[in-house]
């Protein structure tokens, strides 16, 4: 019996699946990094980041639910790689002045995988007419990258000086 060719409806959704999957696994690790972290920039940044990503889950499940498909994730290894190596600059640099830097790149190591997603994504839902997924994926895109823009600005204006020193 052959196998059915997959085509871009099934890489839209399992890639839908890798990063529901993503946002539910930031959401835990968000709290943690808030915790760890000294700045109070960088700890307001996270718990602001946590909130829009609370809103980013609701906003796949509305494009899931524009597919008929049911909201599931699907393990990402990506992600939970990225999110080890945050835990491991917790652990390895705690009390030290080099944490928040370490903390800071880790969130944007997790930024930009999520930017990477979010716009293939788009572009995808674009191709497959899915237009009201476009506008969702868009807006949580623009959300992504306006965060990742806060956070380089947090490690120029402060963090990466004090880990320096």
């Amino acid at each position: 019996m052959a196998q059915k060719e997959k085509d871009l409806n099934e890489l839209f959704l399992d890639t839908l699946k890798d990063i529901y999957y993503a946002e539910k696994q930031i959401l835990r690790a968000l709290p943690k990094m808030a915790k760890a972290a000294n700045s109070e920039d960088l700890q307001a940044a996270f718990e602001k980041h946590h909130d829009e990503t609370e809103q980013h889950v609701e906003r796949l499940e509305e494009v899931f639910e524009l597919i008929g498909k049911p909201a599931r994730g699907k393990k990402c290894e990506a992600i939970d790689g990225i999110i080890d190596e945050g835990k491991e600059v917790m652990e390895e640099y705690a009390d030290t002045p080099a944490l928040d830097a370490g903390l800071l790149a880790a969130a944007q190591a997790v930024e930009h995988y999520e930017i990477s997603r979010y716009g293939t994504l788009k572009s995808w839902a674009a191709k497959l007419d899915l237009k009201d997924a476009v506008k969702l994926l868009d807006q949580t895109l623009s959300e992504e990258k306006k965060t990742d823009d806060t956070l380089t600005k947090i490690a120029e204006k402060a963090v990466n000086y004090e880990a320096a020193a």
